[in-house]
């Protein structure tokens, strides 16, 4: 006889048209019962440990998660000390304080770089690509770029100061087909080495260095994939770099996920073994981070097009497997696949967002990114 958490279990999922042990590439498959207790007791955490563990299978993560988030089967659930426990740490305590802000570099994007270059583009992108008028990955991730330079009206001789550079993948863009001049800053070691390296000859510095210890001025300030890093109790601080460092006249722009309600820092398995002290931004926290400094010129959604950018990015993964598996190990592809896949979900089911939005301080005039 079935156990009350596997009935319950079962009850949710049937709910969003999932059959445990059923035919369809978006059911699960159950090798372990205690499955049903861990994820009724902790839910986003437990599932996810679960299927590292080998507790369960699923042919389509992506779609799986996908079906469950527009069911919105976790407000099913409710009354979860741990999950309440979660939450109020985000709400009061400042979880990026500078003393944190390295902490998410040693543990994510220090991985590896040997990982980063097998699943990326080959100007190692690591955020959403721009698919409308591209066919592959590389050529939606130049377009990206490219969005992002007209967006900011960039020039020849214009320098532009970059809080979250990554591989230096926009700074290398923006110094050969525009002519800039980047500085770049990142809390990962690997990346600044990577990054000038790749950048070799340029007018490019990359720095290891906190956003919040940045100085000089520049005619645009910019971040693409930082803010979900800042935390809501540094959204003023991080406008207000901005402010501090954006010359006259210049332009400010942000890339960020987002989701479409505030409070909530990022589920508990993506805090604990994919991005430490992160959390997703709302427009009501972002926007009120703005207030009394800059105008909103243009926010641009194109959520829709993280699910594809995962999916070639799980690909690529996949397909690289054979030569990273003895470095990383079975537990950490479950982890990965898991990580990647159940991104893709999120984005498909449209709990998250992607933004750029474009700003300038109050009284100057408003740029013509908006006919883009």
């Amino acid at each position: 006889m079935p156990s009350q958490s596997e009935t319950i279990i079962r009850g949710l999922l049937a709910s969003a048209d999932i059959e445990v042990n059923g035919s369809n590439p978006w059911d699960i498959q159950i090798h372990d019962d205690r499955f049903y207790r861990r994820v009724l007791s902790e839910i986003e955490l437990g599932l996810g440990e679960s299927y590292m563990d080998g507790w369960w299978d699923c042919q389509a993560i992506d779609q799986f998660v996908d079906r469950a988030l527009r069911a919105r089967l976790e407000r099913k659930i409710q009354g979860n000390w741990k999950i309440l426990f979660h939450l109020l740490r985000y709400r009061l305590f400042n979880l990026q304080t500078s003393s944190r802000a390295f902490k998410v570099g040693e543990h994510h994007y220090d991985l590896g770089n040997d990982l980063y270059r097998a699943m990326l583009d080959k100007r190692l992108n690591y955020t959403c690509a721009y698919w409308r008028d591209a066919s592959n990955l590389d050529e939606a991730q130049e377009a990206k770029l490219d969005l992002i330079c007209r967006k900011i009206g960039l020039k020849p001789g214009m320098t532009v100061l970059e809080l979250g550079c990554g591989w230096g993948s926009f700074a290398k863009y923006a110094a050969e087909k525009y002519g800039a001049e980047v500085l770049g800053v990142t809390v990962s070691a690997e990346q600044v080495e990577l990054g000038m390296e790749m950048c070799r000859g340029l007018p490019i510095e990359l720095r290891l260095q906190d956003y919040r210890e940045v100085s000089g001025e520049y005619d645009r300030v910019i971040s693409i994939g930082i803010m979900e890093h800042v935390g809501h109790k540094n959204y003023q601080d991080y406008m207000e770099v901005v402010n501090r460092t954006l010359r006259p006249g210049g332009i400010g722009f942000f890339h960020t996920i987002g989701t479409y309600f505030r409070g909530k820092g990022n589920n508990p398995w993506t805090e604990k073994y994919i991005f430490p002290n992160s959390m997703l931004p709302s427009i009501a926290r972002l926007t009120a981070a703005m207030e009394d400094l800059f105008v909103m010129e243009d926010w641009h959604n194109f959520g829709p097009d993280y699910d594809p950018t995962l999916m070639a990015w799980h690909a690529n993964f996949e397909l690289a497997w054979p030569k990273l598996k003895d470095r990383y190990g079975e537990r950490f592809y479950r982890m990965w696949r898991y990580y990647l896949l159940s991104s893709a979900g999120g984005f498909r089911s449209r709990k998250t967002q992607l933004w750029q939005v474009v700003f300038t301080r109050i009284g100057d005039p408003q740029p013509d990114c908006r006919k883009l």
